[in-house]
């Protein structure tokens, strides 16, 4: 059964959509059977993965609101291993529609129910906001990834963010885990860098990733080439990153099934 992953945070420009595609990239190549779910309307994770996501049949939106079988909207990308179902500008139109419908909460968990087995691995990269479509990506995960931006505002965000997850989690009784803070777009030359990276440690300890996702340019440029950095540079201290987190998640998750089974 997938372990199913959302990346969340309300504030935009974190890094949210290319830690959701390097990490879904990277667990494919670690052998992980792996389904990212683009649940933003900007369509972004598609097209990082060489998409020309208004031209397909279906896709997320489908999902959402016709109901059209999960099988339809899963489509193969450039790795064996990672499958994508896509988002395009129709999603924008969904969240009218589900307003619509008292359980309009539970149609994504409800669409991958049955795809849940084929999948070690469920990355969702929900949009910057806790509307509805975030909402579906909450109810449908076991746990959260927060990218946080080496910034002050950031810290703002994330204290707002936490304290939505904890009104949801009492107003919807669902079990949430945060599965680790992540620092993205860190630049190690400046104080600012370290100083925000040192509160965010001091503050919630062992729930924030020892790996440090850096500013780099070659990142930036992946998704103008349609590949995750890690293809398109391996080299590169992005890529290196990436793997690092990749890594990491793997181990604590294995850490973790050891104490619950102890």
């Amino acid at each position: 059964m997938a372990k199913t992953i959302a990346i969340v945070n309300q504030k935009g420009g974190v890094g949210k959509t290319t830690t959701a595609v390097n990490l879904a990239a990277g667990l494919a190549l670690a052998e992980m059977e792996t389904l990212l779910v683009d649940l933003d309307p900007q369509a972004n994770a598609g097209l990082s993965l060489g998409l020309r996501p208004e031209g397909l049949p279906v896709t997320i939106f489908d999902l959402l609101c016709n109901s059209e079988a999960t099988e339809k909207a899963i489509y193969p990308t450039g790795i064996a291993r990672l499958r994508i179902i896509p988002s395009n500008s129709n999603l924008v139109g969904a969240q009218v529609e589900l307003l619509q419908d008292k359980e309009r909460v539970w149609r994504l968990a409800r669409a991958l129910d049955g795809v849940r087995k084929r999948f070690d691995y469920i990355i969702i990269d929900c949009p910057p906001s806790l509307g509805v479509l975030t909402v579906n990506g909450l109810c449908a995960s076991d746990g959260v990834i927060i990218p946080l931006q080496c910034e002050y505002y950031s810290l703002e965000g994330l204290s707002r963010t936490l304290e939505a997850f904890q009104i949801f989690q009492s107003s919807l009784g669902v079990s949430l885990r945060i599965v680790g803070l992540l620092l993205t777009m860190v630049d190690g030359r400046t104080k600012l860098s370290f100083e925000v990276a040192q509160e965010v440690r001091h503050h919630f300890g062992s729930r924030v990733f020892s790996t440090v996702i850096p500013r780099n340019v070659r990142v930036a440029e992946a998704p103008g080439h349609g590949k995750p950095v890690i293809l398109y540079d391996v080299s590169c201290s992005g890529s290196r990153a990436f793997l690092r987190l990749t890594r990491e998640l793997l181990e604590n998750e294995r850490e973790e099934e050891t104490g619950q089974g102890a």
